[in-house]
């Protein structure tokens, strides 16, 4: 696989951005940390998460935590993860990296062949850990399991001290990571706070059945367990005397499980919630509409922590004084499980551009993990068969797809209307369309050059053969039909 003239690359994810004094930042953060007082930095993860929470205006999910923390923090309403699958952005969360730019782009890919990263590319807790940090990653709330990492690469090193940030020595700093799973499916209902299916607001381009609505439902539930989650957490660093002294990030890493979401550059699959709590330097109850990547976080928190950033990161600081305002963000969809892609996107405050470099293939390439989890997926194809879609929906049904997309999303939120062959913005669609093609050549995008022909065949075998046991189990064929299989969901979720 090509890794040439990597260092060309350093320091490209930082072109194209202004200048910014946004941020209700204290003037002496970074400035003034030294190692006698630097704060501890923990992350607090959530897996297929989109801003679907109370603070981020959904008035039917209760988030008393989340909303607490973004009443005494930042809350930011453009952040965005790098693309729209867990491994993939990890990589790059990790290392202040586009994936793209360091060979870990293809979800799950280097699994085995011990595929190292670029030089100078580290994963950050090597930072950390220089300036004397303690680092932990933890997978539930009793801190027994080590958290989720699933990089696309090996680290080389052991890249966390422990599991639990008690563990440190008596005074020491830590950097923490503790991944919480709740809104990743199968989704868990909240009992305690039931919601309506009724009361919840169907996106148009989904058919507004039943089933969609149980579904839907089930996932703000599960937000709203996870959002007890979250607070024990934060109990847990008050009970420890911490809370003052640590800055809290609390964010998804990709969008929200569902059709158009996870696994797609629409809305859905890249905008997550973001919340960052720090007493005493960070204005409480600030909301920030600045454009940020999940490329930024490291960075970031290495900022905050009074450590100095790598200058061949791709990623930045989004507080501080001499912070730079990013003015776009990019994301890169590859190859997810079986499923061979290549899509990008550049999404401006105003305007997201899409780029589909396989645009003879449908939107809905089958993709076994998706078949298995999501009933609305079957819905919509049962009745794309029985022609009873909307307009809308029946968009998504196409066999093959545009080469370009470009969305207004002030006026179209929920990306329905493909403006890139409206002449009324021929001005936006080429400024965006070169912007990308820049990027691509900048950082050295390794998604133009394929996977060996024998990576594809394993995960197509190995993906047939695990759809074929998650079909097993459910006392199905593989080769059920669409109507089948829709009924055996409606039986599954609505006990019909």
């Amino acid at each position: 696989m090509d890794r040439r003239d990597f260092m060309q690359i350093c320091g490209a994810g930082l072109a194209m951005v202004a200048i910014s004094n946004c941020g209700p930042v204290s003037s002496h953060i970074g400035a003034d940390v030294t190692p006698k007082k630097r704060p501890n930095i923990l992350w607090i993860i959530s897996e297929d998460t989109s801003p679907d929470m109370a603070c981020y205006g959904n008035p039917i999910v209760k988030t008393p935590n989340l909303d607490r923390l973004a009443a005494e923090g930042v809350m930011y309403t453009n952040a965005f993860a790098s693309g729209p699958v867990c491994s993939a952005i990890r990589s790059g969360l990790m290392t202040g990296m586009y994936q793209t730019a360091i060979d870990a782009h293809n979800h799950r890919s280097h699994r085995s062949d011990g595929y190292r990263l670029p030089k100078p590319v580290e994963v950050i807790t090597e930072y950390f850990r220089r300036a004397g940090y303690f680092t932990s990653n933890a997978g539930n709330l009793d801190f027994s399991r080590a958290g989720k990492t699933d990089w696309n690469f090996d680290p080389g090193v052991k890249p966390f001290d422990g599991i639990d940030w008690r563990q440190r020595k008596p005074g020491q700093s830590f950097f923490a990571q503790i991944n919480l799973q709740m809104t990743h499916r199968t989704f868990v209902r909240d009992k305690e706070h039931p919601i309506d299916p009724a009361s919840v607001e169907v996106p148009p381009y989904y058919p507004d059945y039943p089933l969609t609505r149980r579904d839907w439902t089930d996932y703000l539930e599960s937000i709203q367990v996870l959002d007890r989650m979250v607070g024990q957490v934060l109990q847990r660093l008050e009970n420890d005397g911490l809370a003052d002294d640590t800055v809290v990030f609390y964010f998804g890493d990709h969008g929200r499980c569902h059709v158009r979401g996870k696994q797609w550059l629409y809305e859905g699959g890249i905008r997550i919630p973001l919340l960052v709590r720090y007493p005493g330097y960070l204005k409480a109850g600030s909301v920030c509409d600045d454009l940020v990547s999940t490329i930024d976080f490291g960075p970031t928190s290495m900022y905050l922590a009074g450590i100095s950033i790598p200058t061949h990161m791709q990623g930045q600081s989004f507080v501080g004084q001499q912070t730079r305002k990013r003015d776009r963000v990019i994301c890169a969809r590859d190859r997810c499980d079986e499923t061979d892609d290549r899509i990008r996107c550049i999404r401006t405050k105003q305007y997201k551009y899409i780029r589909n470099f396989h645009p003879d293939r449908s939107y809905l390439q089958f993709n076994a993990y998706k078949k298995n989890q999501y009933p609305v997926l079957t819905l919509l194809q049962v009745l794309h068969k029985q022609g009873k879609l909307t307009e809308v929906q029946e968009r998504f049904m196409a066999k093959t797809r545009p080469e370009e997309e470009l969305y207004d999303l002030k006026n179209d939120p929920h990306e329905i209307y493909n403006l890139a062959e409206d002449p009324k913005y021929t001005h936006v669609l080429r400024e965006l369309r070169d912007r990308l093609e820049t990027w691509i050549i900048e950082t050295d995008d390794k998604g133009r050059f394929p996977e060996p022909q024998e990576v594809q065949e394993y995960w197509d075998t190995y993906m047939t053969q695990q759809y074929e046991g998650w079909m097993k189990r459910k006392g199905l064929s593989a080769a059920v039909s669409d109507e089948e299989y829709l009924a055996w969901w409606e039986k599954k979720m609505l006990n019909t």
